[in-house]
């Protein structure tokens, strides 16, 4: 899940980039940001598949029926952010830099994260867990207690 993140900091550095701002305290605070929404877009993703997973189905249909249930809603979720934070992109007056830098790397990087996101974190829930079970699972036996009591 959290192998999504690096998608969403790095579309936040290209914003960043792309509009000549420095990584200051606003641009940190919008990475903050970015990575609980990532993380939780990420989650509602997994968390669906496994659930279908546990149901029986095999791991890729499992998979892509999860995200297949959860991607309006991440859709949504991932836009109303974008443009809830539009009017931080095209500040104006006192303190605009700030808003725009903080802006810029949450739209960019959300941006990142939505779009790739959306096909990345299937992916790698499926290569992860084929990863997981071809491990094989090492059983640590506990000593024996002995009864009775101590001479």
């Amino acid at each position: 899940m959290l192998l999504s993140v690096p998608v969403a900091v790095l579309g936040a550095y290209g914003g960043l980039l792309l509009r000549k701002f420095d990584n200051n305290i606003f641009a940190q605070i919008g990475l903050v940001m970015l990575i609980g929404l990532t993380a939780k877009n990420a989650i509602l993703i997994v968390e669906f598949a496994v659930l279908e997973h546990s149901k029986g189905k095999e791991l890729v249909e499992a998979t892509l029926e999860g995200a297949r249930l959860r991607l309006r809603p991440i859709l949504m979720t991932s836009f109303a952010f974008i443009l809830g934070c539009v009017p931080l992109w095209t500040a104006k007056g006192a303190g605009a830099i700030g808003r725009k830098v903080l802006g810029s790397s949450v739209i960019t990087g959300m941006g990142a994260a939505t779009v790739l996101g959306v096909f990345l974190v299937p992916v790698l829930f499926v290569v992860v867990e084929r990863i997981a079970k071809k491990k094989p699972h090492v059983v640590v036996e506990q000593p024996a207690v002995l009864e009775g009591g101590h001479d």
